[in-house]
């Protein structure tokens, strides 16, 4: 429920104020944040409040009156304090310069998104999966969640550019961000109050659907493939004396894994450049060699594969590689495919000789 405050004395707002002590105690929380033009930080802050036990079900408040924010349990985006203690999460205030700091995430200022996922993102996820804040899973979700949702949504609120210089080479109007502000009411459209509040609560709603989307699949299908990807890390020895190829017995996600766990490893005579995999579970199933990039999001590869390979393929692939069974190879020479294990491990002996 959502209370607007621009009401008289007969508001929701100001019969709980005037309440006994020991019926406003039992009453619902009560989340505070700034009223007119919302954004997607405040929003998705709202809505990871309302997944913790104590703001479960919680109604809001939207104003910018101080008075009316000051008696509220907790108040985001809004206020000008940053103060754990007090459940307080703004930003905007002078001098404000938190990051996550945890994880390596330092660059950043955090939005009212991060604040609160900072304070209580932890809880938020422990209980998403039924498991104690302890479990070291919960910290590795929690990192990651960051890393792939909130780090966006604090970098866009807080004006940092998606490039550190020059032009960006395109626009993305698709993030989350850009979504939220498409909800708000048009620049020609009439609208009070109210209609900001309706409108709010179905941005929070989108945002929250987005966060438990992404949460669920790095807790279902990501993290799952992290001691596959360790196996196969551990045992590239066994493939290949160079250490640079690594065979997965499945197709998972592995880009992510590999770049965490890498740096824990004793040296090896090679840097990991590629990795094979089946493409499908079916036994005589194809096979799959892909470049490792630069860093989990880069289009740069550390070795692609060899030029003349590229944008070619089936027979006149096997022709120039001298590889029989060779299928594909991508025009960008990041990924190609073979018949078999066999085929794509040729590939990859070949492409390191390149």
């Amino acid at each position: 429920m959502l209370r607007n405050l621009a009401t008289s004395t007969t508001s929701p707002f100001l019969k709980f104020m005037s309440a006994p002590l020991a019926k406003r105690m039992k009453s619902t929380k009560i989340i505070g944040t700034h009223s007119g033009t919302f954004h997607c930080d405040e929003a998705l802050a709202v809505f990871m409040l309302r997944q913790t036990d104590e703001f479960k079900d919680a109604d809001v408040v939207r104003t910018r009156d101080g008075a009316k924010l000051e008696p509220l349990d907790i108040v985001v985006d809004v206020g000008g304090v940053y103060s754990p203690e007090k459940h307080r999460y703004d930003h905007h205030q002078r001098g404000f310069s938190e990051v996550f700091g945890h994880g390596g995430f330092d660059k950043i200022k955090l939005s009212s998104a991060g604040l609160v996922y900072k304070h209580f993102g932890k809880h938020i996820i422990a209980k998403r999966l039924g498991v104690d804040e302890s479990d070291p899973n919960v910290e590795l979700l929690w990192f990651q969640l960051y890393s792939e949702l909130i780090e966006s949504v604090d970098a866009i609120d807080n004006g940092v550019n998606i490039t550190s210089s020059g032009s960006p080479n395109y626009a993305i109007r698709t993030d989350l961000s850009s979504r939220i502000k498409r909800v708000n009411p048009n620049w020609n459209e009439p609208a009070d109050d109210a209609t900001y509040d309706a409108r709010f609560e179905i941005a929070s709603k989108i945002t929250g659907e987005e966060f438990l989307s992404q949460l669920d699949y790095f807790t279902q299908a990501w993290l799952p493939a992290r001691s596959i990807v360790a196996s196969a890390i551990a045992s590239r020895l066994e493939v290949d004396p160079s250490g640079a190829i690594v065979k997965f017995p499945q197709s998972a996600p592995w880009k992510d894994h590999l770049f965490s766990i890498e740096p824990t490893l004793p040296a090896a005579p090679s840097q990991i450049l590629y990795v094979l995999y089946p493409e499908g579970d079916a036994p005589g199933s194809k096979w799959r060699i892909q470049c490792v990039p630069q860093n989990p999001d880069s289009f740069e590869n550390r070795k692609s594969l060899p030029e003349a390979w590229r944008g070619v393929r089936d027979e006149k692939l096997s022709e120039v590689a001298g590889i029989k069974g060779c299928t594909f190879c991508h025009a960008s020479g990041f990924i190609g495919g073979a018949d078999s294990y066999e085929g794509v491990f040729e590939m990859a002996k070949k492409a390191l000789e390149a």
